[in-house]
């Protein structure tokens, strides 16, 4: 096993990004902060990869902040521990904003622990396949702390108001089945699984329509904030952007000549 903490590995045009701290439940810090945003500021940059896959090595995805190093700051004055703190948490940021900001597909691939950070991380991503060991917890509350990470945007749009205000407040223990009936992961397959189910889901992805795929992204993500009249003027510039584009073309003639289109994500 290699000695990063960030592995990002290409297999046509799906990457995989791995969480590689196994041992600490792949548990976040400075470094793995910085390898993620390095890794999915890249990707999002890097036009012949058209999908990305996040996944923990081991046997959990992430079980948020490594709270070994937390306990260490204690020693700190309280000021200090908030100015660090607060830096450490804006750390996190460049890479949420890449995972919702590049124009491809990003799905969560989930087994074991998904708390703290690994369950904002999780709600960031645009889907999520879970094996059935897996299991979530916001957990912020339980160390004393309220969510970060991106948590409390997604959540009260995956599943309302007050069922996220009773994730981030009680941060009980849930099951894959639930975060399946609550929106939160797209499928539920068995552990054994899980990375034939995710590869499937990734290429299927990687070979289709990119730019709809982005646009579509793109959309749904400014949907919230725009009134009704806003939203049709941004879908009718987006329809028309994707006209103009050579899958459009492809997608068209494939259905007249009725066989299976081949997108090149141009």
């Amino acid at each position: 096993m290699s000695d990063e903490v960030v592995l990002v590995a290409r297999k046509g045009a799906v990457a995989t990004v791995t969480l590689n701290r196994p041992a600490a439940l792949n548990a976040l810090d400075g470094a793995m902060i910085a390898g993620m945003e390095a890794a999915f500021t890249t990707l999002e940059a890097d036009t012949a990869v058209r999908a990305v896959v996040v996944r923990g090595a081991g046997e959990h995805f992430m079980a948020g902040g490594d709270l070994k190093a937390f306990h260490r700051d204690l020693a700190l004055a309280p000021g200090e521990r908030r100015r660090r703190f607060e830096l450490f948490v804006h750390k996190i940021h460049p890479t949420v904003l890449a995972i919702r900001r590049m124009p491809k597909p990003v799905i969560a691939s989930v087994r074991g622990a998904a708390a703290g950070f690994g369950m904002s991380l999780l709600t960031a991503c645009d889907l999520a396949v879970a094996a059935e060991d897996a299991y979530f917890t916001l957990a912020y509350a339980l160390i004393g702390t309220s969510p970060d990470g991106s948590s409390t945007y997604h959540l009260p749009r995956l599943v309302g108001m007050k069922k996220a205000m009773e994730l981030a407040l009680l941060a009980e223990r849930f099951d894959a089945a639930t975060a399946l009936a609550l929106g939160l992961v797209n499928r539920v397959v068995p552990t054994a699984a899980l990375e034939t189910a995710t590869t499937a889901l990734a290429e299927r992805l990687a070979a289709g329509p990119t730019r709809a795929y982005g646009n579509t992204k793109r959309l749904l993500g400014q949907a919230h904030a725009n009134s009704l009249p806003e939203q049709l003027q941004l879908e009718a510039e987006s329809f028309a952007d994707c006209a103009a584009s050579a899958d459009f073309a492809e997608g068209v003639r494939a259905f007249v000549e009725k066989r299976k289109p081949h997108f090149t994500g141009e």
